[in-house]
């Protein structure tokens, strides 16, 4: 148990079961389990088992945007500190916030009282990671939201002072295009002028880099793909047998884009009870469930000012494997 000084210290908001627009009704599973090419929302990827396969998948070697990623932030850290001073951290996707505490430690050194506004659909994983943060950051709050980026961003109050909202490990690839620009709205619609966004993006790499970092030899990776149905069954009275299923992760070359794919191994039917919903599947027949999109840096630099940021910096590895992009708002 907390003590009752880390307990004041931190707030945990639930928004899953009190907005009633939040797609907790199943229509964006109804949606994709209906069209041709079937998909299902990479949201429903991280219930508290599937947050916990991620964060094993982020350790594994040939995962590289992790390590990668973690590897500019302990470089340059200090240095977004210095350039945006003391403000309220707000975290897209928190999980355990491992990278974080690069942030953390280097707002630290400025000598003053940290607010940090961790996002994330997992209350498990956000609450735990939250009360590791209380025990060794003492200048910390935090004011956690269990939701959807949409429903949180516009549940956020306005800031007495600057904030930055940061989204790391290239969770943006996720979105199709369109998405991606309704992300960046309401982002930028959450944030006043001279406030900042800090966005982490996976670059395009070698073919077989990239298709190792999704088909592990521990089958970790396979085993968060086909948890999505297993929290299907919970959420929605499924009757999913993943044994009928297999992974399968490849690079479109044409989208510049990996796809994740479950791959029936024969002809059946799915039945969810709770959205009233049966599914037939030939064999071979996928279920499309993430994409993760890689990004070339001086058009993300561009994509960010056409949506009215302005780029103060952004940093590579030497590799240029992964990049980290820091905006303002003018």
């Amino acid at each position: 148990m907390l003590p009752i000084s880390h307990k004041q210290r931190l707030n945990i908001e639930r928004l899953v079961d009190r907005d009633r627009d939040n797609k907790d009704n199943g229509n964006d599973v109804i949606e994709g389990l209906t069209k041709n090419q079937k998909s299902l929302p990479p949201r429903y990827f991280y219930d508290d088992r599937g947050s916990q396969l991620f964060e094993k998948i982020c350790q594994l070697p040939e995962y590289y945007p992790t390590r990668t990623e973690t590897a500019i932030l302990e470089q340059y850290a200090g240095e977004i500190a210095n350039l945006t001073g003391v403000c309220e951290l707000v975290e897209l996707g928190s999980g355990s916030s491992t990278k974080t505490r690069l942030l953390l430690n280097a707002y630290s050194n400025l000598g003053s009282r940290l607010r940090y506004i961790p996002i994330d659909i997992s209350e498990g994983i956000l609450a735990e990671s939250a009360k590791n943060l209380l025990i060794d950051y003492s200048n910390l709050e935090i004011d956690g939201l269990v939701g959807t980026y949409s429903q949180a961003l516009k549940r956020l109050l306005p800031s007495k002072t600057s904030r930055m909202v940061f989204f790391l490990g290239s969770s943006l690839g996720n979105f199709n295009p369109e998405a991606c620009d309704r992300v960046f709205a309401e982002i930028k619609a959450a944030l006043k002028s001279g406030d900042y966004f800090l966005l982490g993006v996976d670059l395009q790499k070698p073919l077989d880099i990239l298709e190792a970092a999704y088909n592990d030899s521990q089958g970790v990776t396979a085993a968060f793909n086909l948890n999505i149905l297993e929290h299907l069954n919970w959420k929605y009275r499924g009757n999913f047998d993943l044994n009928n299923f297999k992974h399968d992760a490849f690079y479109n070359v044409d989208c510049s884009q990996i796809e994740m794919h479950l791959i029936s191994l024969r002809s059946h039917s799915v039945s969810l009870k709770a959205l009233n919903l049966n599914v037939n599947f030939q064999k071979e027949e996928t279920i499309l469930t993430e994409i993760s999109r890689k990004f070339d840096l001086d058009l993300m630099r561009k994509y960010f000012q056409d949506r009215g940021f302005k780029v103060i910096q952004s940093r590579t590895d030497s590799n240029q494997w992964f990049g980290l992009i820091l905006a303002r708002v003018p």
